[in-house]
């Protein structure tokens, strides 16, 4: 499963014309299930989220993660992180989930991420969604578990 993280001091989803996940000070979570992951992927990847230091200490330094900060999370699915770019000039979606299994790795993923974490909204698997945030640093960082086999 691929995370793409941005720390954000607001981020919001809209689904036509209706915001349907909001966020103050947190992280934005763009989220991607690959071909062969599993619950056992989206676990290791909520652990790592959740412990990533991304937030400054009293020092300025990057020593706190978003548990540590009681920060929003906004869980968003995007297939698109999967893309293979190696050639030509159109991304191949291959390596990405069957939607089903990308619905439903999204929705355990964000059923953990609740019992885990306070504050927790998303945006809606298949829909077209309008993503606002305001980017905090900028800081952004992509995490990844590799999908078995």
């Amino acid at each position: 499963m691929i995370a793409l993280l941005q720390r954000v001091s607001h981020a919001s989803v809209v689904v036509d014309g209706a915001t349907v996940g909001a966020i103050d000070g947190g992280l934005l979570v763009l989220l991607c299930a690959e071909r062969g992951d599993g619950e056992a992927q989206a676990d290791a990847l909520l652990s790592k989220l959740l412990a990533y230091r991304v937030f400054s200490d009293d020092d300025g330094k990057m020593n706190r993660s978003v548990s540590d900060v009681a920060g929003g999370l906004l869980l968003v699915p995007q297939f698109t992180l999967a893309a293979d770019t190696k050639s030509g000039t159109r991304p191949s979606f291959t390596p990405a989930a069957a939607p089903e299994l990308g619905r439903r790795l999204f929705d355990y993923f964000t059923e953990r991420a609740r019992s885990l974490h306070p504050r927790v909204d998303t945006g809606r698997f298949g829909a077209d969604m309008k993503v606002s945030l305001t980017n905090d640093g900028p800081v952004t960082f992509w995490l990844q578990v590799k999908p078995a086999g």
